[in-house]
């Protein structure tokens, strides 16, 4: 199995055309899974334009859908022999969205990102310059910058070292992200020496 890469951030930050270009460049790369999910929870319900789990009926049950789809992948990966692995977002993000939704949680979600752990947690900041809505990426840019803070202190709260990934192109910022991954590989060649 090899090296997880979770890129995460909040909404509007470049991570899908990051995930998109190291994946045609020829890495492993498990896609967002919310965007589909939120096309199908505007469909069934009506509301302002918010993020999903605002306005779902049942905002437990989308988390717990959403949680056990992240799991889902990441258990997936264990089966590949590449390296390394790249994610659209991770198990905490989950934590991160209901946190800033005031939404609470127990064991049930806090048990899988202890567990389910990921190697690299790469961040990417609000970017004002690129940021648009549309139809799944309803927050308002003051919002993402919210979400984006919430989703840094979960992961920071389950021991995870938070790489920056500035703005920049996408070859500038794959350059980046391929040399913190490099970094991290040495460091982990030393420890386990």
């Amino acid at each position: 199995m090899g090296v997880r890469t979770v890129i995460t951030g909040g909404p509007g930050t470049g991570k899908t055309a990051l995930i998109l270009e190291l994946e045609r460049q020829g890495y492993y790369c498990f896609h967002e899974i919310i965007r589909e999910m939120t096309l199908e929870a505007k469909q069934k319900e009506t509301g302002a334009l918010v993020n999903p789990l605002a306005f779902v009926k049942d905002p437990l049950s989308f988390n717990r859908m959403l949680l056990q789809q992240r799991m889902q992948q990441f258990e997936a990966a264990g089966q590949l022999q590449v390296s390394p692995l790249f994610y659209d977002r991770g198990i905490p993000d989950v934590l991160g969205y209901m946190d800033y939704f005031k939404q609470g949680y127990d064991t049930e979600f806090t048990e899988p990102c202890k567990r389910m752990r990921y190697d690299l947690v790469v961040l990417l900041p609000p970017w004002e310059a690129i940021y648009q809505q549309d139809n799944e990426r309803l927050e308002r840019f003051e919002e993402a910058c919210e979400i984006h803070e919430s989703l840094e202190a979960v992961y920071r709260k389950f021991g995870y070292q938070v790489e920056a990934l500035n703005p920049g192109t996408i070859e500038e910022r794959v350059t980046k992200l391929l040399e913190v991954l490099a970094r991290y590989d040495e460091q982990d060649s030393a420890g386990g020496t």
